[in-house]
């Protein structure tokens, strides 16, 4: 069975048939193809850092349950994790001396939350623009379409002929609008919910960076409760 390709007239190639377009159509076109490759650039390079955003959460998850103390939790390096830690620091450095230690634990939850919302919004930068093109990329092809099969209909009131050979040719042109649309949708689709998944994981896993940084803080705040107590006793003696 021969390629179907070879079976076409020259004139009836993709590259011919974008040459052939009406200058609407080829803009359409070339901002698909555009929109396709920022789909699987994004893909690339946002893999790439969330594939890097969770190997350190991970590893700054597995530092903070072997401290035994805020301070030992210091040498994280930078990221999302050190700021967690130095939020915390910085908590506990203005709170000195406050005897509630439950407000102070409060306070800290409170910064440590908007650090993780920070980080969830840095997290998502470059996501938005493929939803956008999932959701406009169908609707795009299919205006270059309708636009193509206006001017054919054009071209055949001008021929007053109805011959296929002479049809055929500007309808295939604007068909293709909408194929290059979907190829642009579709994969953009898919890559996004991927994200969104992948986002949702390191989310869940930020928050245990949280959470081990949170309870570092308890220990912290209880051990000084205990040495004040250790203090306050002798002298009652």
């Amino acid at each position: 069975m021969q390629n179907m390709a070879m079976k076409l007239p020259p004139d009836l190639s993709p590259w011919q048939m974008f040459l052939h377009a009406d200058w609407v159509v080829q803009t359409i076109m070339v901002g698909l193809a555009l929109a396709s490759l920022v789909t699987w650039t994004a893909l690339l390079a946002k893999g790439w850092e969330l594939r890097g955003a969770a190997r350190d959460l991970r590893s700054a998850r597995a530092a903070l349950l072997l401290s035994a103390r805020l301070s030992d939790a210091e040498a994280l390096g930078t990221g999302v994790a050190q700021d967690l830690v130095s939020e915390a620091q910085d908590e506990l450095l203005q709170s000195t001396g406050l005897p509630d230690k439950s407000a102070i634990k409060e306070r800290v939850a409170s910064r440590l939350d908007r650090v993780e919302l920070r980080h969830a919004r840095q997290l998502r930068g470059g996501t938005g623009v493929l939803a956008t093109i999932g959701a406009t990329a169908p609707f795009v092809g299919l205006f270059g379409t309708v636009w193509g099969i206006m001017n054919s209909f054009v071209g055949i009131a001008r021929s007053n002929t109805t011959n296929l050979a002479v049809v055929a040719p500007g309808i295939a042109e604007a068909l293709l609008a909408t194929a290059l649309g979907l190829v642009a949708a579709i994969p953009a689709v898919v890559i996004y919910n991927h994200f969104a998944r992948r986002l949702l994981a390191l989310r869940a896993e930020l928050g245990d960076v949280s959470a081990c940084v949170q309870q570092l803080v308890s220990r912290d705040l209880d051990r000084q409760q205990v040495a004040q107590l250790g203090r306050v006793q002798p002298e009652a003696r």
